[in-house]
């Protein structure tokens, strides 16, 4: 049934991600130019829920393409998980002549827009703005390629020192519970090995192939491990290999929320912009309940219920490439 939109709010919600100001600024602006009315909601759920909504034109987001974070703010709602939360953000919406609503956040995002569609037949379209890159239906989510910068930047960083000092580093990268961070940044720093939660790692041979045979002589080492993993942290790894080898210097750096910040990249910003487009647009397609995505250089929607229930497959010949590459 078609649906006559007018009015269309926009929040970002959970992690923050580069590029969230750039799908912002595209959403304002496409619908601007469709002949559309655009409000921003801070703060995510919640803020959807206590009504912290405001007003937007063109000129709201003028040169916040460059900057990182939100400027809407975000949070993770617990008062969005319950159905009384949800109608009173219904609720607002309503008072406030909201005809559709534009997500841009991850799988728990998703997830509640998804029963959010269901219980009140509220049109919504989802944009990927995750760090993680753990989403399908798009081949890279808004902030993956910033954080892999982000990680080479502090990886050769970390060469330079690891090299002058005959050291080890474990250097753990963000990611939750995936290593996409991990494997692309990784082959991309020149490490010699990746640790990550979706390939099967014998603790025995990585800590055999960190001995001096092992490395072919080389004096130093860079390991890239991502969180959640099977076998614990970089400290955890780092400990296991000290045991082996007491004499070797090991040591480790946590990126942390690094890794979240700064200025989005070119392919950041340029994924953003066609992303947010493509949400207005959908709308006036009457899609709902689906995420705008990229797949192939092409625009493609994905049902919220193919996003969270289809883990995004991760290309392990990448491993392979990686220890030709580190002989």
């Amino acid at each position: 049934m078609s649906r006559n939109i007018k009015k269309i709010a926009v929040l970002t919600s959970g992690g923050d991600a580069p590029g969230m100001n750039a799908a912002l600024r595209a959403v304002l602006r496409a619908g601007v130019y469709y002949g559309k009315e655009v409000i921003g909601v801070y703060r995510g759920y919640e803020g959807l829920i206590e009504g912290d909504m405001k007003a937007m034109d063109a000129r709201s987001v003028a040169n916040i393409i460059n900057r990182g974070g939100t400027i809407l703010k975000t949070t993770r709602s617990k008062g969005f998980l319950t159905a009384d939360g949800r109608k009173q953000a219904f609720d607002n919406l309503k008072k406030n002549e909201v005809d559709a609503l534009i997500v841009i956040g991850g799988d728990g995002t998703f997830r509640g827009a998804t029963v959010f569609e269901n219980e009140f037949d509220f049109p919504i379209i989802g944009l990927p703005g995750t760090i993680d890159n753990d989403l399908s239906g798009t081949d890279f989510t808004i902030g993956f390629d910033t954080a892999c910068n982000t990680v080479i930047h502090a990886v050769d960083a970390i060469r330079d020192t690891a090299s002058s000092h005959n050291r080890i580093f474990f250097i753990e990268v963000m990611g939750r519970d995936c290593g996409f961070i991990a494997l692309r940044s990784g082959i991309a720093a020149g490490v010699e090995l990746i640790v990550i939660p979706e390939h099967h790692t014998n603790m025995e041979e990585l800590i055999k192939s960190l001995s001096k045979e092992g490395r072919n002589k080389r004096s130093s080492a860079l390991v890239v491990v991502a969180e959640g993993g099977k076998f614990g942290n970089a400290a955890d790894i780092a400990k296991q290999v000290k045991v082996a080898y007491p004499d070797y210097d090991t040591k480790v750096t946590v990126l942390g929320h690094i890794q979240r910040g700064g200025s989005p990249s070119c392919t950041d910003r340029e994924i953003a912009s066609r992303m947010g487009v493509a949400a207005v647009e959908g709308f006036l397609q009457n899609k709902s309940g689906v995420m705008a995505g990229i797949i192939n250089s092409k625009i493609v929607y994905t049902p919220f219920s193919d996003i969270v229930n289809t883990p995004k497959p991760i290309d392990l010949d990448i491993f392979r490439i990686n220890e030709i590459l580190s002989v």
